[in-house]
């Protein structure tokens, strides 16, 4: 669930001037996921990740006080105080990007502190590099090297977009996360972007990744959350 504004949208590889909304009622989006039997949510707030501080709490705290979910936020958060905020507006888990780009010490820390069951790494790659600031910002890091290092120091699952696979309909880079897979091993691989169908969701399980973030595909149902439930853990 991407929010900007406090609607649901989607963005087509990280342009913020080529946005879909699909709902202006996140709580009612979250509850038509909650009643087709998942339990996990994804919730990214873009107005946070370009601006640096979170700017959509009031949708997160509305959707945990309104579902069930198990809820990972991320978007904005640059310090002890937004996580802190995350959690008491209802999240489960924290998922950090750019600031584990920028300041990777920081971020280790609250792996220490919160728990790493509480925090999540987020890595968005462009051609093969880390991409920070909702997508804005272009680093020279290479993505295995990246996740390796982490991995290194004992983080151990990550979500890994491909920005020009997301929302663009055209199926997830399953040779990206081949290559991830078979580099960096310690880390449970949760695979974002371009996913279309189930298929998509099968092939990804099968050459190993973790877990698997969908977005668009439901809102426009070439996914029906129904056929889901199987996935559901």
């Amino acid at each position: 669930m991407d929010l900007i504004g406090g609607k649901c949208v989607r963005l087509t590889q990280g342009d913020f001037s080529r946005e879909t909304i699909y709902s202006y009622d996140p709580l009612k989006t979250a509850k038509r996921f909650e009643a087709a039997g998942l339990n996990r949510l994804h919730m990214v707030d873009l107005d946070g990740a370009r601006s640096g501080t979170p700017a959509n709490l009031h949708v997160l705290k509305r959707v945990a006080s309104g579902t069930s979910l198990n809820i990972d936020y991320g978007g904005g958060i640059k310090s002890e105080t937004d996580v802190t905020a995350v959690f008491g507006a209802g999240a489960s888990i924290v998922n950090i990007g750019s600031l584990a780009a920028r300041q990777p010490e920081i971020f280790l820390g609250w792996v220490e502190k919160f728990g790493g069951d509480k925090m999540l790494l987020g890595a968005d790659t462009k051609k093969g590099k880390v991409a920070i600031d909702g997508w804005q910002t272009d680093t020279k890091t290479p993505i295995l090297a990246y996740l390796r290092k982490y991995a290194e120091r004992g983080v151990n699952r990550a979500f890994v977009t491909d920005i020009a696979s997301d929302g663009a309909m055209a199926g997830p880079s399953i040779k990206l996360y081949r290559k991830i897979l078979g580099a960096v091993q310690e880390i449970d691989l949760i695979a974002s972007g371009g996913v279309r169908s189930l298929d998509d969701i099968d092939e990804l399980e099968k050459i190993g990744c973790a877990g698997v973030i969908i977005g668009r595909a439901l809102y426009e149902q070439t996914i029906k959350l129904e056929d889901l439930a199987k996935y559901a853990g």
